[in-house]
């Protein structure tokens, strides 16, 4: 059986990583993996999250399963964060999954079992494991134009134009904020005409939210979700703890699917609960009682909020620091947008000879499509790319 299988294409950016471990240079840079990196490098553990696990160690008496749809408490204080007073409980069903991806796995599965004609529509481009996972469902999809390479911004009215083919039942996958891989968001304008579309067309968001306070703030991140949950009838939310609650290999996400009628509410959560029973059974604890432990406390909400927004700002001082160094070197306003793009990452419209180029003579990573990780840089960085930028031309 074994032998008719055959390879797959290997993931780029666990290929950068490799290539990057085996380079033998010191000054070399890391701008691929998008993992949240402080000044020094490291990717820190929360004090709210230590004070949260000792408190978990502590006083947990038993390992036992929790349910099908992971503990309560998880799923309401992490929908209370991202929904606020868009939360509609009557209407809406939440299960924990494995991280952001099997939230999105989930979703993905969800829109299959509900809808198998439904196309689902992915931003050009997207996070890579998005279509990858559809590809892997045999799921039908399309793309609409969402970033203009040349004007290193969103290309707002082919977006439009792409959207308005969507049919009732499509689904269409936005970035909450934080747009991965390109860090660029609609505005508050913008937002409204796209659930105006959705609306009009009648096709169902898929919110990917995966770096809520890494933006413009906690709740300014999460302000189109709870805009889109006020105006349409049916959305599903993938939402993801790893980037800002730092619990990478906690593998903490939840799916939440808000249904369009109170009605539907406990059939919507029965398909969550059998999706995960048919994939894993039980998800993982210990990273979803992190965060509902902190959410559920308000002194350490308090401490984590004060941390996340300490990140937040320093990723905004890189970006500033960054466009600032190349309008210096180029005499040019170009590079501005990286100070207006919001998140962990930005592209920056090289090509891929020229992201060679970097990495050749600077040793300096980043994937091809000249994606970075903001949080990969630092002070001392920032000229060093900034310089490698100019010198390949890009």
């Amino acid at each position: 059986m074994l032998e008719h299988l055959k390879p797959q294409p290997p993931d780029k950016i666990l290929q950068l990583m490799q290539a990057f471990r085996d380079d033998p240079r010191e000054n070399k840079i890391d701008l691929g993996v998008g993992v949240y990196r402080n000044a020094e490098g490291i990717t820190p553990v929360m004090r709210a999250v230590k004070a949260a696990e000792k408190r978990i160690w502590e006083t947990q008496d038993t390992k036992a399963y929790t349910g099908l749809a992971g503990d309560p408490a998880y799923s309401e204080t992490l929908s209370r964060l991202i929904l606020g007073d868009a939360r509609d409980e009557a209407r809406l069903a939440a299960a924990a999954m494995p991280g952001g991806t099997g939230a999105i796995h989930q979703a993905f599965e969800l829109v299959r079992m509900a809808n198998p004609g439904a196309t689902v529509w992915l931003s050009a481009p997207t996070w890579p494991n998005h279509p990858s996972i559809l590809r892997h469902l045999g799921m039908q999809m399309a793309e609409y134009r969402y970033f203009d390479n040349t004007a290193r911004d969103i290309d707002f009215a082919g977006m439009i134009e792409d959207l308005e083919q969507v049919r009732a039942g499509d689904v269409v996958l936005l970035h909450g904020c934080c747009h991965n891989p390109t860090g660029a968001n609609p505005t508050a304008a913008q937002w409204d005409e796209i659930a105006a579309l959705l609306e009009r067309n009648g096709a169902i968001p898929l919110i990917d939210i995966a770096y809520q306070g890494f933006g413009d703030g906690l709740e300014e991140d999460a302000s189109a979700t709870r805009m889109l949950a006020r105006r349409l009838p049916e959305m599903l939310i993938a939402a993801s703890c790893s980037k800002n609650f730092g619990i990478y290999r906690e593998r903490a996400g939840l799916l939440m699917a808000i249904a369009p009628k109170a009605d539907m509410q406990s059939v919507t959560q029965g398909m969550l609960n059998h999706l995960n029973r048919q994939n894993y059974s039980f998800p993982p604890d210990h990273g979803a009682r992190i965060v509902s432990t902190i959410l559920g406390d308000e002194n350490l909400a308090d401490d984590w909020k004060q941390e996340l927004e300490e990140m937040r700002l320093g990723m905004l001082g890189i970006r500033r620091q960054l466009a600032d160094e190349l309008r210096q070197r180029t005499n040019s306003d170009r590079f501005d947008f990286i100070a207006r793009h919001r998140g962990m990452f930005s592209r920056l419209g090289a090509t891929p000879e020229q992201v060679e180029k970097m990495r050749e003579s600077h040793g300096i990573y980043m994937v091809a499509d000249s994606r970075i990780n903001i949080a990969g840089l630092n002070a001392q960085t920032v000229p060093i790319l900034a310089e490698a930028m100019v010198e390949a031309g890009v």
